[in-house]
């Protein structure tokens, strides 16, 4: 009987050691969703890039090229962040994380983005979302890929984004 109940308290011990560890992953990923956020409005493009992973996507939309690798990352935003954005407020919501394996990690993320520009153009907003891939890394979690979702704009830079992918339905009866 003695063997049954070190078991059982042994099997209790390792699922609760696991639920303790996703809960810290978790709370490790959303802190680097925060960290993006952060640095980006901060016009610290040294700091964002490190966020990622060396091999790392990164995908503003259709009209600008994806970034590949963390080098690439971090001279593209500081380009944006001196000659585009006066300044910017990035807003996270929403956090959906599922876990693919151990060590990697998807996520949604919900996104409102203010952005002043340095031409004087009125100031954008942006409503969407980050899909993230997340790995862990050596160094912790890192961003494996970012691709930003519109659900709309006013006044952004950017006339064509990727779509949230709502799905359409169809009208309510009587309207």
């Amino acid at each position: 009987m003695r063997t049954i109940v070190r078991i059982a308290n042994m099997k209790a011990a390792m699922e609760l050691t696991a639920a303790i560890r996703e809960l810290e992953d978790r709370q490790a990923i959303a802190e680097l969703i925060h960290a993006y956020c952060d640095h980006f409005d901060r016009n610290e493009p040294e700091a964002v890039a490190a966020l990622f992973t060396k091999d790392a996507t990164l995908d503003y939309g259709p009209e600008a090229a994806t970034i590949v690798g963390s080098d690439a990352i971090a001279a593209t935003i500081a380009v944006g962040l001196e000659q585009t954005f006066a300044a910017t407020s990035h807003h996270v919501s929403n956090v959906r994380i599922s876990f693919d394996a151990p060590d990697a990690a998807r996520g949604v993320t919900y996104l409102y983005a203010w952005h002043r520009y340095r031409d004087g153009s009125p100031d954008g907003q942006l409503w969407g979302r980050y899909r993230h891939r997340f790995e862990r890394t050596t160094a912790g979690w890192r961003i494996a890929e970012l691709v930003l979702e519109a659900a709309g704009t006013i006044d952004f830079h950017r006339a064509t984004m990727h779509p949230i992918g709502r799905r359409q339905g169809s009208a309510a009866p009587g309207r």
